[in-house]
C-alpha cells in the first residue's frame, strides 16, 4: 500500500427491487420544492416517472419540472439548471436517470449560487465550493459513472471548445441514490454495454498505476472478474436481474473512491474520450472503448508487472513458457475479445473520428501527468489514428 488516504461516502444507497420504497421517507428531510432533473422522456415512457411524481406528492412536495438533461450535458445547460434554483429557491435536487443526469446537478448545485465564473472556478481551476450549494438525491436508471455515490461531474463547455470533469468533496455527493437494477432493464442494448465498458474503464484506469502489493488490486480484480461473468450473461439475457444487479453494484463500487485508496490512477484513457465525445457527441463508454487497447498496448512496457498480473488474475492467463511481454499481451488480447463478445465499438471512426477532424480531438485532450507514462501530443495522435 502507498501513501496516506482518508475514506470518507456520506452516500446512503438504497438498493433492490423495493428501493424506491424509501424515497418518500428521504424526501420528508428536505424543504418544500424539490427540482426533477431527467433527460430526454424515457422516464415517461417505462413508468419510472409516474412512481417519483407520486413520491413526491406523497410528501406534499412542489415540483419544480427541469427535462432535456443530455447525454454529455453542457455547461449552457447547467446554466439553465441554475436559473431555476435560483427563481424557485429549490430545497433539493432530485436527478432521475444514469450518469450524465447525475453529473448535471452535481454540476448545478455547485454553481446555481457561486458568484464567480463556475466553469472557470471548478471546471478550469479545479476549485471547491465556496458558496451555498444545493442537496441532492438520485433515482439511479443505467449504470456506468457511479455517479450515484461520487462527486464527479464530466460537463462539456462548446464554447471553450473542452469537455471537462471536476471531482468535487463528499458535500457534492448525493445525499441519497436509490437503486433499484430493474430500472437499468429499460435502457436499450447499445447504451447498456456502453455502460458496462465505463465500469470496466473505471477499474482499469485505477488498476493501472503502482506495482507494489496493494489489497486495493484484489478488491479491484474481484469486481473486474464480477464484471466481466455478469456482462456475458446480460449481454445475452438483458432481463436476468442476478446479472443486472451485479453490475449495478459493481459499478457504483468501481467510482465511488474505494479503488483509489492507497494507490494513484492513470485517467489518460478518459481524458481522450471526452475530446472524442466533445468532438462527435458519442456515447461516452463507446468512447473510452474505441481508445484503451491502443493506449493500454501503448503504455504497457512501463508498467509491465501489473499487465503481467492483470493477465494473470483476472483473465486466467497461464504464464508457464512465456515472457512476461507474451503474458501480458494475452491478457490485453482477453479483454478485446470480451469487448467485441459484449458488443462494444472497437473504432473510433465507427464515432465519427476521421483523418479529418483527428488533429481538432488530439487539441482538446487533457494530458495528465499519471500512469506510468505521460503521454506528449504526437503520442496522443498515434493512438487516436491506431483506434481508428
Amino acid at each position: 500500500m502507498e501513501g496516506n488516504f482518508k475514506f470518507h461516502n456520506p452516500t446512503k444507497l438504497y438498493f433492490g427491487e423495493d428501493a424506491m420504497g424509501h424515497l418518500a421517507g428521504e424526501l420528508k428531510n428536505y424543504g418544500p420544492t424539490v427540482m426533477l432533473s431527467y433527460g430526454g422522456g424515457s422516464i415517461k415512457r417505462n413508468g419510472i416517472y409516474d412512481a417519483v411524481i407520486a413520491a413526491l406528492k406523497a410528501s406534499g412536495k412542489t415540483v419544480v419540472e427541469d427535462p432535456g438533461v443530455m447525454p454529455n450535458p453542457t455547461y449552457e445547460k447547467v446554466l439553465e439548471g441554475c436559473k431555476l434554483v435560483r427563481d424557485n429557491h429549490v430545497d433539493l435536487i432530485l436527478a432521475v436517470g444514469g450518469g450524465s443526469t447525475i453529473d448535471y446537478t452535481k454540476a448545478v448545485s455547485a454553481s446555481a449560487w457561486c458568484n464567480e465564473d463556475a466553469w472557470q472556478k471548478y471546471w478550469v481551476n479545479q476549485q471547491n465550493p465556496s458558496c451555498q450549494t444545493v442537496p441532492i438525491g438520485a433515482v439511479l436508471t443505467m449504470v456506468g459513472t457511479g455517479s450515484e455515490m461520487n462527486g464527479g461531474s464530466v460537463i462539456t463547455n462548446r464554447k471553450e471548445g473542452f469537455k471537462r470533469g471536476k471531482v468535487f468533496g463528499p458535500a457534492l455527493y448525493p445525499n441519497f441514490a436509490i437503486l433499484n437494477p430493474r430500472f437499468t432493464m429499460t435502457v436499450p442494448q447499445y447504451q447498456m454495454v456502453a455502460g458496462f465498458f465505463d465500469i470496466m474503464s473505471h477499474l482499469m484506469e485505477q488498476y493501472f498505476a503502482g506495482d507494489r502489493d496493494c489489497t486495493t488490486d484484489y478488491i479491484n480484480e474481484g469486481l473486474m472478474r464480477s464484471l466481466i461473468h455478469s456482462s456475458r450473461i446480460a449481454a445475452q439475457n438483458p432481463q436476468d436481474y442476478e446479472a443486472r444487479a451485479n453490475i449495478m453494484w459493481t459499478a457504483t463500487w468501481a467510482l465511488n473512491t474505494l479503488l483509489k485508496c492507497g494507490k494513484g490512477g492513470d485517467w489518460e484513457v478518459h481524458q481522450i474520450g471526452h475530446a472524442i465525445g466533445l468532438v462527435t457527441d458519442a456515447t461516452h463508454g463507446m468512447t473510452l472503448a474505441t481508445v484503451s487497447l491502443p493506449y493500454y498496448r501503448h503504455v504497457m512496457h512501463d508498467g509491465l508487472h501489473q499487465f503481467v498480473r492483470f493477465a494473470k488474475n483476472v483473465w486466467g492467463v497461464r504464464p508457464e513458457g512465456k515472457s512476461d511481454e507474451q503474458v501480458a499481451m494475452e491478457g490485453l488480447k482477453c479483454l478485446e475479445d470480451w469487448m467485441k463478445e459484449i458488443g462494444v465499438v472497437m473504432h473510433c471512426h465507427e464515432l465519427g473520428v476521421s483523418e479529418d477532424n483527428l488533429e481538432q480531438v488530439a487539441d482538446a485532450v487533457l494530458i495528465l501527468p499519471v500512469g506510468y507514462r505521460t503521454l506528449t501530443r504526437p503520442e496522443v495522435v498515434e493512438i487516436l489514428r491506431e483506434s481508428l
